[in-house]
Parts: structure tokens; C-alpha cells; sequence
């Protein structure tokens, strides 16, 4: 493959991702995973479409290399966690010719692989490049060789001058998905418990009004040590970070293809960067405030330093529920931060693929054979049918047999015998549970980086 004989260009790739089979986004060389990492099968995909020329040994070993590539990404997320509007910036392979070389043939892609085959083809006669319709279909090709969990869904032909999709997004917004009831709540009065202001509440059930009223002390710039895990090797002092939205949000079950009860919500949560681990610490504490085992005011003091100068031990949300879902690149000074790249979405003019076997699949690449709206759907109604099975056995079970109601516990049980909701699938029984403030304290972040670097200088 003479890579001499094609131009490039540098792009903004926008693409999705269901995390929980992958371990987190970042690829790290000479550190084996359990895990593939998305990064892993991105540059495979890029690597097998030869779209990218990575330069230097480890390339040459087909192993994963960025080098060469002007290669940025923005959210890194965890293992396990899912992405809707990840951002990755590269220099790719252009179809525009190169000035000065006038070839009598041309690769052809395979449409049916994504790969090259080199078969050889008359060049048509020369016109004026478009560099948006007579592009590469960099979707299509991606898409035909990246796992059914990963899809490329935009490409933005034009970035700005300086762009990189690390430290040109100004903004991050995350989704964490929960129901309401959390867990199945016992009926009858051994379900009732009272909460830490007093009120009645059925366990497994979620006051949906004090969360929204704890997510909204997160708004503004705060000092966020004890929403975060400290990662030594990075050393950070500051922990200050601007949250620009934080809200509950009932998510509308028409609009969406699922069932109907429980209630679906969403914790969304904006701002200008986040911390290791920090939308997981802070929904966590939000869940124990819908649960009534912290009162609303527990995120304001966990937001003092003075008040809390180190980060209580507690337990942060499961990853599975938690979306990346969008990147946003405003331009400079816009105080309403609107995404200022211009995106090429898949079905867009520029964003299909104009061969001769598109036409025979009669799709534009987004709905019809092989689009991507396809293989969606295939992922989806494969969940969605092991959901109503599900669903189908736990209504059967629940109407079989006697309907009466649980005896109340008495307080004494109650405390000995508390479940928690921390976004996994069942509730984890901790016994008796003990405030956020009165738990152990972590070591201050100094004193966690100080230590990283005394070991490392061994």
C-alpha cells in the first residue's frame, strides 16, 4: 500500500459506544486489559480501512500506535461506561488527488469489507474536488468493520485552526439512567421506613424531589475532592471544576423504545471538565438522598473544604448506567456554548457512501440495508426482547400464589438491615448504615500524591 500516492486531511470523528463490554476508552501501551478498550478497535478499524499511517516500531508490529496521526481525544471514560457523542481529532486518508501526480489507476474499496483490495480501475476524468461529497464515505468504511457495539455516526471536515478534541471542548454533558423504584420495594408496612427528615418513605422507592434539590447545590465552580478518586500520578492539586447544569430529568417513555413501568429518569449533569470518577461519586451521594439516608444539605458540605477537608469513604454508582453524551466545541466567548463544528451526519450529503453497491443496497448509509439504523435495531430488539421476558416472569411471579402484605419491622431491625441503591441492578445490604460525614476519611490528596511519588522514586 503506497501511501505516497494519497492526501490527507485532518478531521473531528464523532462515534458512539455500549461500554460494558470494553475496558474503558483508553488504550495503554504495555498494560494488559481483561477487557479489549475501545481505542483497541478503533485503530483496528482505521488501521484495516487504511485510513490512518501511524509511523514507528510499534506500528510496524501492528500494535496500537498513534504516532504520525495529529491523534486527540476528549472524554475518557471508564470501564464499563457508555458513550452516545464521543470526539476523536486525526489526520486521515483523503480521496482528494494528490497536486503533481497524475495516476492512471486507483485503489477501489471493498464494499462489502471496508477493506482495501487493490483492484485497479480507470480514473474518470478529472473535476473540480468537493470536499465533502467526493470524500471518502469515512462512516460506511468504519462502520463495516468496527464491532456492532461501536458505530462512527458524524465526521466534521473542517475543524478549526488549533483544534484538538481534548482541550478545544469546552464542554462534557453526562447521562446517568436509574428507575423509580430502584429496587423491587417489599410491600405492605415492612416496606415503610422513615426517612433522615422524618418523612415516610417505601424502601426501593426514590424521593425524586430532594435529589433534583441536591443535584442543584452541584451547579457552579466548587471544590469537588470529595466527589472524585484521586489519581496519584497526575498529582493534582486543584480540584475546583465549574458545573454548568445538574438536574433530574423524567425521561418520556413515548419517545422512547421501552417499556413502561418502572419510571425511567436521568441524572444530566454539564460542565467545562470532570474529575477521575467524579459523576459516579456524585450521583452515588444523590441516591442516598433520594433514598432518605442523607438529607439534601450533604452535598453542600461535601462541597466545603473546611467541612470536609478529606473524602469520606463511601461507595461510588455501578458504571453501567452511565452515558458520555455529548462534546461540545463552541466557538470562543460564546456564552451559550452551541457546538460551532460543522458535523457531516450519516445521511447527510457528504456523509453517504456514492458507490455503486450503496445503490444496490438502496440505503443512504443511515436507514435501508447495511445502515447503521439497521444494525441499532438489531442491538436493540435483542435487548428488548430479553427485557420483556424478563419483565413477562417478574409480573408472573408477582401475581402467583398469596397477594398479602409483609409484617412492619420494628426501628431496631430497620437499622440493622438497610439497603442500598448505588445504580447496579439489585441493592447492596450493608447493615446498619452510618452517615456520609461520620464515615472514615481517605487520606488528604497531598499526603495520596506525596506517597505515589515517594514509591515511585524507589
Amino acid at each position: 500500500f503506497d501511501r505516497s500516492r494519497y492526501s490527507t486531511r485532518y478531521i473531528a470523528l464523532k462515534f458512539a459506544y455500549l461500554g460494558q463490554r470494553y475496558n474503558g476508552l483508553e488504550y495503554v501501551a504495555n498494560n494488559p486489559t481483561p477487557l479489549p478498550t475501545v481505542e483497541e478497535e478503533l485503530w483496528k478499524a482505521l488501521a484495516k480501512t487504511r485510513l490512518i499511517f501511524p509511523t514507528g516500531e510499534a506500528a510496524e508490529r501492528g500494535e496500537v500506535s498513534w504516532e504520525g496521526c495529529e491523534y486527540s481525544k476528549c472524554g475518557r471514560t471508564d470501564k464499563g461506561v457508555s458513550a452516545f457523542g464521543q470526539v476523536v481529532a486525526l489526520r486521515v486518508r483523503s480521496a482528494r488527488p494528490v497536486p503533481g501526480l497524475a495516476p492512471k489507476k486507483k485503489v477501489v474499496e471493498d464494499e462489502r469489507e471496508g477493506e482495501d483490495q487493490h483492484e485497479e480501475a480507470e480514473v474518470l476524468e478529472e473535476k473540480e474536488f468537493d470536499p465533502i461529497r467526493d470524500e471518502l464515505p469515512y462512516i460506511q468504511l468504519l462502520n463495516r468493520v468496527l464491532p456492532h457495539d461501536i458505530r462512527a455516526l458524524a465526521w466534521c471536515p473542517d475543524p478549526p485552526e488549533g483544534f484538538s478534541a481534548r482541550f478545544s471542548c469546552e464542554e462534557r454533558r453526562y447521562r446517568y439512567f436509574f428507575t423509580n423504584p430502584a429496587f423491587a420495594p417489599v410491600p405492605g408496612a415492612r416496606g415503610l421506613q422513615r426517612t433522615v427528615d422524618g418523612k415516610p418513605l417505601r424502601e426501593g422507592w426514590l424521593d425524586i424531589e430532594v435529589m433534583q434539590d441536591a443535584a442543584k447545590r452541584l451547579e457552579g465552580l466548587h471544590d469537588f475532592r470529595n466527589f472524585c478518586k484521586v489519581d496519584p500520578a497526575k498529582q493534582i492539586t486543584n480540584h475546583e471544576r465549574r458545573i454548568f447544569h445538574a438536574s433530574i430529568e423524567e425521561i418520556d417513555m413515548r419517545r422512547h423504545p421501552v417499556g413502561y413501568t418502572p419510571k425511567l429518569y436521568s441524572f444530566n449533569v454539564n460542565g467545562s471538565a470532570f474529575l477521575w470518577h467524579q459523576v459516579r461519586n456524585m450521583v452515588a451521594v444523590i441516591f442516598l438522598v433520594g433514598q432518605g439516608l442523607e438529607s439534601p444539605s450533604v452535598v453542600s458540605d461535601l462541597l466545603d473544604p473546611k467541612k470536609a477537608p478529606t473524602r469520606p469513604k463511601y461507595e461510588m454508582a455501578s458504571d453501567a448506567p452511565l452515558v458520555l453524551w455529548d462534546c461540545i466545541f463552541p466557538k470562543k466567548g460564546d456564552p451559550e456554548r452551541k457546538d460551532a463544528l460543522n458535523w457531516v451526519r450519516v445521511g447527510d450529503e457528504g456523509g453517504r457512501d456514492s458507490s455503486k453497491q450503496a445503490d444496490v443496497d438502496g440505503g443512504d448509509g443511515k436507514f435501508g440495508r447495511n445502515g447503521i439504523m439497521d444494525s441499532l435495531w438489531t442491538t436493540w430488539r435483542q435487548r428488548k426482547i430479553d427485557e420483556v421476558l424478563a419483565g413477562s416472569l417478574v409480573d408472573l411471579v408477582a401475581t402467583q400464589g398469596r397477594q398479602t402484605s409483609l409484617p412492619a419491622r420494628d426501628g431496631a431491625e430497620m437499622r440493622r438491615s438497610t439497603r442500598i441503591f448505588e445504580g447496579a441492578n439489585t441493592a447492596r445490604a450493608i447493615g446498619r448504615y452510618i452517615p456520609v460525614m461520620q464515615k472514615e476519611r481517605m487520606d488528604h490528596f497531598s499526603v495520596i500524591n506525596a506517597r505515589y511519588l515517594e514509591k515511585k522514586a524507589l
